[in-house]
This record gives structure tokens, C-alpha cells and sequence, in this order.
């Protein structure tokens, strides 16, 4: 095997499309709906070593039938249109206008577009009344009035020119941001548009120790709803963090706000009803598992009370439904305002749900399909918009495609008829299974016994085999996130090459009820490594396909610290290992992290602002790392660091290469000096798969 056939089958695997967007825009002329789809998508390119943003559309006919409508026709799509330089994009509520905020060469220009072209353009930049435009999912939101008159959105508040004087004297005054992934993200403001005279406001009133996000319109277009983290005594890091203190808040032009959300909560994706009389959204626990099962709220406008539509679920129902753990599509309400769609974590997959407000039942909407559309393991919802619903679907062997599908009459959700917009691009030669795998009693938490994990297992067809294959077991961090039955390019990349490989969904992972996840507090190191290797044993015992003498592990983060332990617990057992940004030793990670109450939590400690470290709590902390164990390793371990992770410093990494060298232990160590915790720069990502294959190769 040569870098070059690594590096193509990388290119391949890659190089395919995933939808991040979809708008609907429908015409009727008689019985005759005329539906126009239009999807975002991200694509990689090599070549350039960066990401491509682009649009595509759909016309679609549909007529009514029996109470039902139906998609008769999908016209082939149009070609492709690259999205250079847009941070967001809205169509407005009538359908007519698109509002694109365009980063131009470092000006940011806000463009309106209508049948004709562009219609306005304003440079706000030049207007001076903020600084970057926020375009993250944790804070950043295009929002339209309904009247199409106004914009709000999300930018950076302008420093004080008071604060820097001219001489200067505070240039080097510390400002806090919100962590990994968000370090340009200080001071969020709300702004608003005025596209009659061209003018931007920033709304007065928000909270000083409030950080707003996640806007909308209130009816009436005189005030806004939105998100409000709160950033005293200081801030912790958002990414991938569900649990932070925050608050729904309803803000008034002029100058009032109001807290509409009880305190101590944690809450997010705020989505008004299309009449206006209700808002849904999330909400969770402050500190503990940083991403956790959330509940599902709905306030009535009218009366101000707020009551739950969905509460938080401690262990999967008979009915497979596992809880909420996944943000709200922009778009999730159905035409009638009385039932809303979600996608979330369901064991080892994702899959699509409805929840209705009367009986407050949830159905799931993927199932009970045809053959046609059983193929894939995971369902997204990009958005329903007059009961038309687009979702995203894929399988370890099939990237993305989309899918449409008409909602049905309340109490007929086995009815949807699903239509393709398009067929796969490909689906790949591989076999995939899911594992559900149950703790064995001497294994059992006793806090919260007879929980069970899973694990999804992807190879190479049997055509493709000539001997054993060997096993690539892959671990996901967070710890509370998810290895769902979908698309994922460095499996495809791997089993491409000739490796089987096991992605473990340990006790702990999202979709398998709260009770899962808060078992693994205090048991880090511990639990989930023994899970790891229950399910590793359990695939090796089950298919005689697979090499028990060539096992190797890899994993990020969280899933960084279990394959080291992993290899130090096992040394006899994994012939190689390569991590990215593992946590290695969790006492000396205390004060570089930038949620440092995650590394109170993680070993059964309770957290809070005025937290001091003891002895006791460090021994607890290294007593949890892999590097007690470092010792034992004989695996050669590959290690690959971003130089400015704010989440999981590099000399973490560094502190295990140096113990490995000093006792010979073969190691190798690659620096990504300009990429932060998730490595996520494209150039880097190609540079980590080349290695990894690599790596397994020369010692597998």
C-alpha cells in the first residue's frame, strides 16, 4: 500500500457532498402544487485544500389524493451554483426575497435578492456599528420580519473607543471569549436592519452578563426572542456544550427585557409556532455531562407558562424512542402548529421523530418504509416548510442524499410516502451491522444497572477479502456524543483500504437515555474502557472474517484517551495506536481546558465558579489518565496534536510522547500548528488519514 493509493481512496471518500440547508417555496394553480427546493451543501476540495459551499434546486409537482398530498414528479435538478464567500443566507417568509450576508475580502455586505437579481446591497462594514457577523450554530441566525422590512442577526460588539485609547494604554487588557471553536466570539449583540432606509441599529437593553444568541422575530415585529448564555463570573467553553447557565429572553425595541425562563437552566433553539401563540425549545441541567438528554418545552404566549412536551428519557422506550439530544431544525413545526419534528441520537443511529402536542405521543417517521428506503441507517431533517419535510440520509456504505416527504394527517404516520430528490452518487461494496451489546453483571454500574451500549461494524464485502482482515477499533470522544449508522469518511477510507472497523457507542454515548449517560461520571478510565473491549471481544467471538491478531485503535479527544488506556490496559492484546489531541492526563489538563468543569465532573466531583483544586481532587483526576498506566504500553502509538486546541492542550499529547520516549516505546508525533481541537482544517484531515494508514499498515 502506497501514499499514493492512500491518498486517492482519501480524495474519493471525501470528496462527497452533505447537505447543511434546505428552503421550500411552493405555487398552486388548481389541485397543481408547483415546489421549488433549494439545498446547501459543503463539499471538500483537496486541491484547495479547503471547503466549498454550494446550491442546488429541485421543482417538484405534487396533487392532493384521499386527504394526502403526494409528489408526482421530480424534475432533474438544475446544476450546481457555488456560495462564494456567504457567511448566511434566509429566504424571507413570502418565498420572493433571500437575504446573503457576503464576506468580501474582509467586508462584510448584505445582500437582498429578488426575481430580477439583486435588489439591494448595503456595506456594513462601512456603517461601522459592529465588528465580524457571527455564522456559528451556537450563536449566529439570519432572522426576517414578517413584514420583510427588517433583518436581525448576530455580530461582535464594536469595542468602546474609550476602552482603547489612543495612546494605547489598553491594548493589552485580556478579553474573554467562549472557548474552542468560538475564540473570536466575545460580546454578542443583537442587530437589526432596516431595509427601507438602509440603516443598522443595535438593539439596547440586553442583560450586562448576558451574551445573546439564537434571535427571532416575536409577532408583531416590535420585540425579538432570544437565547441569553450567561458570561459571569466568566465564560466557559459553548462548543459541544449543552449544560451552560442560560435563559429565554423576550427583548422590546424599546429598551425593555424580559426573562421568560426559569433560573439555573440550561436552553436553547427557540422556534415560534406559524400563528405565533407558542415557542418550543430545549432545556437541560447547568454543569454535569456537558451534552446530555434534553427536554422538550413549549410556553404558551398568551398566559406566559411554560409546560414540557417531551421530558428528558432515563433509559430507551419500549418503542426504541431514546430522548432529545440534538439541536432544533430552524424550520420544525407542522402547518397546523400542533405537532413538532426533530431529528435525534437512537441508539446506534439517528433517526426522524414527531411529537404531538395534544396526546404528547412521539412517532418515529423513518419507519414502517419500503425496502427502497431502508438502506439507510441514519435520517436528518433539514427543514419542514408547509408540511413538506427534506431530510438527509446516509449509511456507513451511502454518503448523503435527500429525500421529501409530504406530512401526514395526524395519527397517519406510517403513511408517509418518502420520494427520492436523488439517487446515491454510489453506494459502496461494504457490510455494515449494528451490535447491541448488554453489561455483563460483574461489569454492571450498580447505580445504575442493566444498561446496555452498541457498536456499528463496517468491512469490506466478502468479494474484497483474500485472508483476515484486521480490525480497526474506533472511538469516538465527547465522551457524550454518538457513532451513528451513517456516512462516515474515515471509516469509508478504511475499509476501502482493506481494514474492518468497530465504531463502540460505550456506556456514556448519546441515544441511550440520561441514565446512561450520567453512569459514566466517577467511571471514566474505567467503564468505558471495558466496553470498549467487551464489544471488541463480542465482534471478534461473533465473525471469524476478522483478525483477533491484528487490532489496532484510534480515537479523538475522549476517544484519544481510551485508545491510550486501552493500549496501556491491554498491552498484549492492540498492535498500534493513533490518537488526535488525547486526554492524557487529566490533572495536569485542569487549568488549560476551557471547560474546566468537565474535568471536575468527569471524575464524580461537583463543579462550581469558586471551585479550588485540593489534592484530593488532582489524585482522583490523575488516578482516571492514561498516563499511570503509560508504563505498560508496547503498542506503537501515533499521536497527532492541534497547536491551538483550547479544549485539550497539546502538551498533553506531548507529556505521553516524552514518557513513551524515555522507555524507547516506539512513538511518532505530528504538529498542527494553525488547527485547534477537532483538526478540522481540510489540509489536515488528509494529512492525519495518510498517516493513520500508514501507521496501521507498518504495524498491523
Amino acid at each position: 500500500m502506497e501514499a499514493k493509493q492512500v491518498t486517492r481512496v482519501y480524495g474519493e471518500v471525501s470528496s462527497f457532498s452533505t447537505p447543511f440547508s434546505a428552503d421550500v417555496r411552493e405555487e398552486q394553480e388548481g389541485d397543481i402544487h408547483l415546489i421549488t427546493v433549494t439545498a446547501g451543501w459543503s463539499q471538500t476540495d483537496l486541491v484547495r485544500a479547503s471547503k466549498l459551499s454550494y446550491s442546488q434546486q429541485w421543482t417538484l409537482i405534487s396533487t392532493p389524493q384521499d386527504h394526502h398530498q403526494y409528489i408526482r414528479t421530480v424534475f432533474p435538478p438544475g446544476p450546481c451554483v457555488p456560495l462564494s464567500g456567504e457567511l448566511l443566507s434566509r429566504l424571507s417568509p413570502s418565498g420572493n426575497l433571500r437575504a446573503v450576508v457576503r464576506d468580501k475580502g474582509g467586508v462584510l455586505l448584505l445582500e437582498i435578492w429578488n426575481h430580477h437579481g439583486l435588489s439591494k446591497c448595503l456595506n456594513l462594514s462601512a456603517l461601522n456599528k459592529h465588528g465580524s457577523i457571527y455564522d456559528d450554530v451556537q450563536f449566529g441566525v439570519l432572522s426576517w420580519s414578517a413584514c420583510e422590512s427588517k433583518l436581525l442577526y448576530i455580530a461582535e460588539k464594536i469595542k468602546n473607543t474609550n476602552e482603547e485609547s489612543v495612546l494605547g494604554k489598553n491594548r493589552n487588557v485580556y478579553f474573554e471569549d467562549w472557548g474552542e471553536a468560538l475564540t473570536n466570539k466575545s460580546t454578542p449583540v443583537i442587530c437589526v436592519v432596516n431595509l427601507y432606509n438602509g440603516s443598522v441599529d443595535v438593539l439596547q437593553g440586553v442583560p450586562a452578563d448576558i451574551s445573546p444568541g439564537q434571535a427571532c422575530w416575536a409577532p408583531g415585529g416590535q420585540s425579538v426572542f432570544f437565547i441569553g448564555w450567561y458570561h459571569e463570573p466568566f465564560r466557559l467553553g459553548l462548543k459541544f456544550c449543552s449544560n451552560r447557565r442560560s435563559a429565554l429572553f423576550q427583548l422590546h425595541m424599546a429598551g425593555q427585557c424580559e426573562c421568560l425562563t426559569g433560573d439555573n437552566l440550561s436552553v436553547s433553539c427557540p422556534r415560534l409556532s406559524p400563528d405565533g401563540s407558542t415557542l418550543v425549545y430545549l432545556q437541560g441541567e447547568v454543569f454535569g455531562p456537558h451534552s446530555q438528554c434534553l427536554s422538550l418545552q413549549q410556553l404558551d404566549l398568551n398566559n406566559r407558562k411554560s409546560s414540557t412536551l417531551l421530558g428528558v428519557v432515563n433509559r430507551p422506550l419500549s418503542d426504541g424512542f431514546s430522548g432529545v439530544y440534538e439541536a432544533l431544525p430552524s424550520s420544525c413545526w407542522s402547518a397546523d402548529g400542533q405537532r413538532v419534528l426533530f431529528s435525534s441520537a437512537c441508539q446506534n443511529r439517528k433517526d426522524l421523530f414527531i411529537v404531538d402536542r395534544g396526546s404528547k405521543k412521539v412517532f418515529c417517521l423513518s419507519s414502517g418504509l419500503s425496502n427502497a428506503t431502508k438502506i439507510y441507517g441514519s435520517w436528518k431533517l433539514l427543514t419542514i416548510q408547509k408540511d413538506l419535510m427534506v431530510v438527509c440520509c446516509s449509511s456507513p456504505n451511502t454518503p448523503p442524499t435527500m429525500l421529501v416527504g409530504f406530512l401526514p394527517p395526524a395519527g397517519e404516520v406510517d403513511a408517509v410516502t418518502w420520494c427520492p430528490l436523488q439517487e446515491p452518487s454510489i453506494t459502496f461494496d461494504f457490510q455494515w451491522t449494528i451490535l447491541d451489546l448488554e453489561t455483563p453483571r460483574e461489569e454492571d454500574n450498580p447505580d445504575y444497572p442493566g444498561l446496555k451500549f452498541g457498536a456499528v461494524l463496517v468491512k469490506p464485502s466478502g468479494s474484497l477479502r483474500v485472508s483476515l482482515t484486521p480490525l480497526v477499533v474506533f472511538i469516538h470522544g465527547g465522551p457524550h456524543s454518538q457513532f451513528a449508522a451513517e456516512w462516515n469518511s474515515t471509516t469509508a477510507g478504511l475499509v476501502s483500504l482493506g481494514f474492518a472497523v468497530l465504531m463502540v457507542n460505550y456506556r456514556g454515548s448519546t441515544g441511550f437515555g440520561q441514565d446512561s449517560i450520567l453512569s459514566l461520571l466517577g467511571h471514566i478510565g474505567s467503564q468505558d474502557v471495558k466496553d470498549v473491549q467487551r464489544a471488541v471481544l463480542a465482534v471478534l467471538l461473533s465473525d471469524s472474517t476478522l483478525d483477533p491478531k491484528r487490532v489496532a485503535v484510534i480515537g479523538g479527544s475522549h476517544g484519544g484517551f481510551l485508545s491510550c488506556h486501552l493500549v496501556a490496559q491491554y498491552p498484549e492484546f492492540y498492535r498500534a495506536c493513533a490518537a488526535r489531541n488525547p486526554v492524557v492526563n487529566a490533572a495536569t489538563l485542569l487549568g488549560t481546558s476551557d471547560i474546566v468543569d468537565w474535568r471536575y465532573t468527569c471524575v464524580g466531583l461537583k463543579y462550581s465558579y469558586n471551585q479550588r483544586p485540593t489534592a484530593e481532587a488532582l489524585a482522583a483526576m490523575l488516578e482516571k489518565s492514561p498516563i499511570i498506566h503509560a508504563a505498560k504500553i508496547k503498542a506503537p502509538v501515533l499521536l497527532m496534536l492541534g497547536g491551538k486546541d483550547r479544549r485539550v492542550s497539546p502538551y498533553q499529547g506531548l507529556e505521553l510522547y516524552k514518557v513513551l520516549k524515555s522507555q524507547a516505546s516506539p512513538v511518532r508525533l505530528l504538529w498542527f500548528a494553525e488547527d485547534g481541537h477537532s483538526l478540522s482544517r481540510v489540509d489536515t484531515q488528509a494529512q492525519c488519514f495518510l498517516n493513520i494508514v500508514l501507521w496501521l499498515q507498518q504495524h498491523l
